[in-house]
C-alpha cells in the first residue's frame, strides 16, 4: 500500500514521458542481432524508476526551499493549476526524511537493473572499451545522473535558471533511448539517434505547454522557467511551433533522405493533435480563455474530464493533455513502424 501512495506522490501519472520513449526504443532495438529481451525489461523498469525518483527530487528540493509561500500567492491569484505540487508534504503526510528515503529507493532499483545490464553484457563478451564498448552505458547514466541531480539540487539548481525544460526533453530523448537502445542489443544505432531528437522535442512541448500557460503564476512566484526566459509571446509561440511541429519535419526529411522506413510516416497522423494544441496556445496569447466542454475524440485519452471541468482546470489541463497525447500517439505509431518493419 506505502509503494502505491509513492507511486502516487512521484506522479506516476507523468511516466508517459520516459516510458514511452523507453519501449519505443525496445520496440526499434527488437530483433537486432544481440537483443537480450531480459536486458530491455530491466533497462524501461530503470527508466521508470529513475524519472520517479527525479519527480521525487524536485518535489524534495521545491520544498525545502520554501516554495509553498509563493504558491500560496498564485492560488490567490487565480491560477490554480499550481496548487497540486508535493501536497503529501504540504499536509504533513510524509516529510523530507521520508520523501528522501523514497528517492533513495527508486534509485536503488534503478541501478540495481544498470549492474545486471552491465554484468549480462561483460559476461556476453563486450569489453568496456571499443566503439560499441561498456563505456556507453556509464557515460548516458553519468550523464543522466548529473542533469537529474543538478535540475534541481544546488549548487547549479538548473530547473532555477530556465533551462530545465530542455534538459527534460535531452534526458528522455537522446540519452534515454540512446540507453535503452544500447541494454537491448550491444550498440548505438543511427536510426535511434534520429528518431530519439524529435521525441526529445515532443517531451520537451509537454513542459513547455505547462510553462508558456503559467507563465504569469511561475513570475508571480519567483519561478524561472524557459518560458519566462524567451520574454514576449510571440518568441513564446516561436518556440511551441518549434518544439510540435519540428518533430514531424525531422521524420519526413529522415524519410526522404532513406535514413529512415517510409512507414515512420505513420506518425503523421497525430499531427491534427499538434495543431489543435498551437492554434489552442495562440488563442492563449490573445487572452481567450477557453472552454473545453468535450474534448475531441481524436485528441487521445483525457480521464476524468467532467471532474477537471468541475474544478475549471480544462484550459490548463486540456492542453497539457494534448501535449502528452502528442507524444504518446508520436511513440506508439513509430512503434507500429518499427514492428511492422520487421517482417517485411
Amino acid at each position: 500500500m506505502k509503494i502505491k501512495q509513492w507511486l502516487v506522490n512521484a506522479r506516476q501519472v507523468a511516466l508517459a514521458q520516459s516510458v514511452m520513449p523507453a519501449v519505443l526504443a525496445v520496440s526499434m532495438a527488437a530483433g537486432e542481432s544481440g537483443f537480450h529481451w531480459y536486458s530491455a525489461l530491466l533497462a524501461v523498469l530503470g527508466v521508470a524508476c529513475a524519472h520517479l525518483a527525479m519527480n521525487l527530487a524536485d518535489d524534495y528540493f521545491d520544498y525545502k526551499v520554501d516554495m509553498l509561500g509563493d504558491r500560496d500567492k498564485v492560488i490567490r491569484q487565480g491560477f490554480r493549476a499550481m496548487s497540486r505540487k508535493y501536497p503529501y508534504l504540504t499536509s504533513g503526510e510524509e516529510d523530507l526524511n521520508s520523501t528522501a528515503r523514497a528517492i533513495s529507493c527508486f534509485i536503488i532499483v534503478a541501478l540495481c537493473c544498470g549492474a545486471v545490464i552491465v554484468a549480462d553484457r561483460f559476461i556476453s563478451g563486450v569489453h568496456f572499451l571499443g566503439e560499441n564498448g561498456l563505456w556507453w552505458i556509464f557515460a548516458i547514466v553519468a550523464a543522466c545522473a548529473f542533469l537529474g541531480v543538478f535540475y534541481s539540487a544546488p549548487p547549479l539548481k538548473l530547473a532555477y535558471r530556465g533551462f530545465g525544460e530542455l534538459i527534460i526533453g535531452f534526458i528522455f530523448g537522446p540519452l534515454l533511448m540512446m540507453g535503452v537502445y544500447y541494454a537491448c542489443c550491444a550498440r548505438v544505432d543511427a536510426s535511434i539517434v534520429m528518431v530519439s531528437v524529435p521525441v526529445g522535442l515532443l517531451v520537451l512541448n509537454i513542459l513547455f505547454t505547462h510553462s508558456f500557460i503559467e507563465k504569469e503564476g511561475d513570475k508571480a512566484s519567483n519561478k524561472m522557467t524557459f518560458a519566462r526566459l524567451l520574454g514576449s509571446d510571440k518568441l513564446n509561440l516561436l518556440a511551441s511551433a518549434l518544439f510540435i511541429f519540428l518533430p514531424f519535419v525531422l521524420i519526413v526529411l529522415a524519410v526522404v533522405l532513406k535514413w529512415l522506413h517510409p512507414l515512420n510516416l505513420l506518425s503523421l497522423l497525430v499531427l491534427p493533435r499538434g495543431i489543435w494544441l498551437f492554434g489552442t496556445l495562440v488563442d492563449f496569447s490573445r487572452g481567450k480563455r477557453i472552454d473545453i466542454e468535450k474534448v475531441p475524440v481524436w485528441i487521445g485519452p483525457v480521464p476524468e474530464w467532467n471532474e477537471v471541468r468541475s474544478k475549471k482546470l480544462d484550459w490548463f489541463l486540456g492542453r497539457w493533455l494534448c501535449a502528452r497525447n502528442l507524444l504518446s500517439g508520436f511513440c506508439v505509431l513509430l512503434m507500429l513502424a518499427a514492428i511492422v518493419c520487421k517482417f517485411i
